[in-house]
C-alpha cells in the first residue's frame, strides 16, 4: 500500500511498511524512512506507485477548472474527495482524488484550508473576486516588467524607466516595476545595471548623473528653503570704536564670514581685530532657521553652483558685506609691534564697519610679498585706491602672518610645504541658476601660502585657537578638532575635549570662524557669545552644557556629511577636469607616478591609470598618452610614452603629504541583482571600473 501525506505544509508520498491506529512507518522513494501520524495521510492506495500517480494527477489537475470546481463545491466545510465526487464521478477515481487535492492545495485564493486532513472550505464570492482582480493586476504587471526588461536588452530606454532613472539608480523602491525591470534586464543581458542602461540611452547627461546621485542621498526634497522668517538684527549692539574693517575672499563668495582691522601701527602695540559674521545673536537654537541648518549642517561647494546651509536672505542680512555695520563677535588681540608675540585679547559683540571686500582673484597679482615688502609699495601702478591705503595694514598683517606660522611650524617640528598650487574653475556660459555640465570650464591655479591667502589663514588660526581655549577655560562646552600627532596614518579628529591639533601646530583648535556656511561654527559661536555675555557664570547660560548628548550627536552629524560634501565636490571637480581634456583637444600630459600605476598630472587636478609604468620611481615625472574618457565611471587611462627623468619633492609616505586613500573611489549603485551562480556573478560584475580621485 501506498499513502499521500502532508509534511510541513506539503504533498507527499511513500509505500506503507506498517501502521498502528495512531501512525504509520512509510519509507520514501529516497529510501528514508519516517513516522507519519495517521492524521496526517490524506489518501491510502494499492495502485499505481507513488511517482505515477503524482505525474498523472499533476497532469489531470490543470485540466481542472477552478471556476466550475469553486460554483459546485459543497457549502462549509468539505474534503477534497467529496469535491472529486461531485466534480468528476462518484466514486471518483485515485487519480481523480489526488488531483482535486493538488489543485486545492494551489489555489488559496478560491479555497481556504479549514484544519487538517484535507478539508477545505470555499472562498466567499467578494473575497475571490478581489483577488481574482489583484492576480489579473499582477500578471499585468508582469507582463509591463518583461516588455520594459526586452526593451532594455534590446538597447531602447523605455520612457517610464527614463522617468525614474536616477531613483532606481539611487534611491530605489525595489518592489517598483521600473526597478524590477532593470534587474530582470540586467541578469537577461549579463550586464551591470549601470552599463545596461547606458547602452540604452538612458543617461544622456553624464552631469546630471553625478548631481542627481548627489541630490538623491543628501537632499531627497530639493535644495529650496521653505518660508521662513529672517532674524531681524540686533539692535542693542555697540559701534565698534575707531574699527574699518575689510575681507578678503575670492570674487564668488557670497557668505562672507571673516574680516580684519589693524589700529595702532607706530604706536609699539598693534590691536589686531578679526570679526566674525554673528547669525548666532540672532538665530535661536532651536529656531525654525536652526533646523535648517542643522539638517543641512555645511554649505555644499561645487564649480559654479553651491547649496548655502543657510537661506539666502540669511546670509545676506548677516554676511559682513561691504556698507553698513554689520553685527560681528570681533577678537582683538594685543600685539607688540616689534616682536609680534600676542599680549593680550577680548571678545567683544559689536555693529563693525566693513569698508572693503577685497577680493583673492582680482588682487594676487597685484599684492606680492615684493609689493607688501617695499615701503613705495602703495605707488605701484594700476593698483586700486583702497588697496594702496591698506598697503600699511596688509604689510604688518604679512609680517604677523609670517611669523605666526614660523612659530607654529616650531610646535609642528617640521615647516609646511606647499609645491602644489589650489586649483579654480570657473564656468563660462551658465544660463540660469545652476549647470548644465556642457558649460566651457577654465582652469587657473593659486598658489598656497600666497600673501593674502597666508594673512587670512594666519588670522584665523589664531580666532579658533584663542576662542577654543577661552572656552577651555570657562568650562564651556565646544567643538574641537585635534591631531595626536603627524605620524602617517593619525587623522583629524572632531570632539568636545580641547587636544593639540599637531597639524596646525596649536594647543587647541575650534572652528569658529565660518558661522554661516558651518555649523559647528555656528555651535561654537553660541558658546562664545555665552562666554562675551556671561562671564564666569558663562557654562550656566551657554545653550550646550558639559556631557551634553546633542553636541555629540552633532558632531557625528556633521563629520558624516562635511565628508559626504567635500567627496561629491572632488567628484564634480574630477567631473570639469575630464569636461576640460574635452574642450581642450588634450592628448596627453605631463604627469608624475605615485604607486600602483597612478600618476597625477602636473597642471591639473587629476590622478589617473597609467599603462607602461614599471620601473619608474615615486614622483618621476613622465609624458602621458591619454584614452578613452569616461565622464560617468569618471574614468580615464593613459600610457607612459616618454620618461622625463626629473622627480617632484617626496614627503613622507605620500606624494606632497597627499592622502593616498583620496586618490581613488569607486562608483557603486542602489541596484542589486541577484545572481544564480558563479558565472553569472561574474558577468554581473562591479558596478562600474574604480575612478581614481583628484
Amino acid at each position: 500500500m501506498f499513502a499521500l501525506f502532508e509534511e510541513a505544509g506539503k504533498l507527499a508520498g511513500g509505500r506503507i511498511l506498517s501502521s498502528t491506529d495512531a501512525t504509520h512507518q512509510i519509507e520514501l522513494d529516497s529510501g528514508r524512512r519516517i513516522k507519519v501520524k495517521a492524521a496526517q495521510v490524506l489518501l491510502t492506495f494499492a495502485q499505481p506507485s507513488v511517482a505515477e500517480l503524482l505525474r498523472d494527477a499533476t497532469e489531470l489537475a490543470g485540466h481542472i477548472d477552478l471556476d466550475l470546481a469553486w460554483t459546485f463545491a459543497p457549502e462549509g466545510d468539505f474534503g477534497f474527495a467529496e469535491l472529486a465526487a461531485v466534480y468528476f464521478e462518484d466514486p471518483p477515481s485515485t487519480v481523480q482524488q489526488a488531483a482535486t487535492l493538488l489543485r486545492l492545495h494551489e489555489a488559496p485564493h478560491y479555497f481556504r484550508r479549514a484544519g487538517k486532513g484535507g478539508r477545505f472550505r470555499k472562498a466567499p464570492a467578494d473575497v475571490l473576486q478581489q483577488a481574482l482582480a489583484a492576480i489579473e493586476r499582477k500578471k499585468a504587471v508582469q507582463a509591463q516588467i518583461d516588455a520594459w526588461a526586452e526593451e532594455l536588452v534590446q538597447g531602447r530606454c523605455p520612457e517610464p524607466v527614463r522617468a525614474q532613472l536616477y531613483r532606481i539608480l539611487f534611491k530605489p523602491d525595489k518592489n517598483a516595476p521600473e526597478y524590477k525591470a532593470v534587474v530582470h534586464a540586467a541578469r537577461t543581458a549579463h550586464l551591470a545595471p549601470l552599463a545596461l542602461l547606458q547602452r540604452a540611452g538612458a543617461i544622456t547627461s553624464a552631469y546630471q548623473f553625478h548631481w542627481q546621485r548627489f541630490l538623491h542621498e543628501h537632499f531627497p526634497r530639493g535644495t529650496g528653503f521653505a518660508a521662513l522668517a529672517v532674524p531681524p538684527l540686533p539692535d542693542d549692539l555697540p559701534p565698534a570704536e575707531g574699527v574699518a574693517a575689510f575681507s578678503i575672499d575670492d570674487s564668488s563668495t557670497t557668505e562672507i564670514d571673516d574680516a580684519l582691522s589693524v589700529q595702532g601701527l607706530g604706536s609699539g602695540t598693534v590691536t589686531l581685530g578679526i570679526h566674525i559674521a554673528a547669525p548666532g545673536l540672532a538665530i535661536a537654537p532651536g529656531s525654525p532657521v536652526d533646523a535648517v541648518a542643522r539638517e543641512r549642517l555645511s554649505t555644499v561647494y561645487m564649480p559654479g553652483h553651491k547649496i548655502t546651509m543657510l537661506p539666502e536672505a540669511v546670509v545676506q542680512t548677516y554676511t559682513l558685506a561691504a556698507g553698513a555695520p554689520r553685527p560681528a563677535v570681533s577678537l582683538y588681540l594685543a600685539v607688540d609691534e616689534a616682536t609680534l608675540e600676542v599680549r593680550g585679547h577680548t571678545t567683544r559683540l559689536e555693529r563693525v564697519p566693513i569698508a572693503h571686500n577685497l577680493r583673492h582673484d582680482q588682487l594676487d597679482g597685484v599684492v606680492t610679498a615684493a609689493w607688501l615688502d617695499d615701503p613705495g609699495g602703495p605707488t605701484w601702478p594700476g593698483l586700486p585706491a583702497e588697496v594702496a591705503r591698506l598697503h600699511p595694514a596688509l604689510a604688518w598683517l604679512w609680517r604677523l602672518a609670517q611669523a605666526c606660522k614660523a612659530r607654529r611650524e616650531a610646535v609642528r617640528g617640521r615647516p609646511e610645504t606647499f609645491t602644489r598650487p589650489d586649483y579654480t574653475f570657473k564656468l563660462e556660459g551658465v544660463q540660469g541658476d545652476e549647470p548644465t555640465g556642457e558649460e566651457t570650464v577654465v582652469i587657473g591655479t593659486r598658489a598656497r601660502g600666497a600673501p593674502l591667502d597666508l594673512i587670512v589663514a594666519e588670522a584665523m588660526i589664531l580666532a579658533n585657537h584663542h576662542w577654543g581655549q577661552w572656552l577651555a577655560d570657562s568650562g564651556v562646552p565646544g567643538i574641537y578638532r585635534s591631531q595626536a600627532s603627524l605620524a602617517p596614518g593619525i587623522k583629524v579628529r572632531m570632539g568636545t575635549k580641547p587636544l593639540p591639533h599637531a597639524g596646525i601646530g596649536v594647543p587647541c583648535y575650534a572652528w569658529s570662524t565660518s558661522p554661516l556656511r558651518r555649523y559647528t561654527d555656528l555651535v561654537n559661536q553660541w558658546q562664545i557669545i555665552a562666554c562675551a555675555r556671561h562671564g564666569a557664570t558663562a557654562a550656566l547660560a551657554a545653550p550646550f552644557k558639559p556631557k551634553d548628548a546633542a553636541l555629540l550627536a552633532i558632531i557625528s552629524a556633521f563629520d558624516a556629511a562635511y565628508t559626504a560634501y567635500a567627496q561629491f565636490q572632488s567628484t564634480m571637480e574630477r567631473y570639469w577636469t575630464l569636461r576640460y581634456l574635452r574642450q581642450q583637444g588634450m592628448t596627453e600630459l605631463v604627469a608624475a607616478y605615485l604607486k600602483d600605476n597612478l600618476v597625477r598630472a602636473e597642471t591639473l587636478p587629476l590622478v589617473l591609470t597609467a599603462l607602461g609604468t614599471d620601473g619608474l620611481q615615486r614622483g618621476e615625472r613622465v609624458r602621458v598618452r591619454l584614452g578613452t574618457i569616461d565622464e560617468v565611471s569618471l574614468e580615464v587611462t593613459g600610457t607612459v610614452v616618454e620618461r622625463l627623468g626629473a622627480t617632484e619633492p617626496v614627503e613622507g609616505d605620500t606624494l606632497e603629504g597627499e592622502p593616498e586613500e583620496a586618490l581613488q573611489a569607486p562608483l557603486t549603485v542602489a541596484v542589486e541583482v541577484a545572481v544564480d551562480d558563479a558565472d553569472e556573478a561574474a558577468a554581473a560584475g562591479p558596478t562600474a571600473p574604480p575612478a581614481a580621485r583628484a
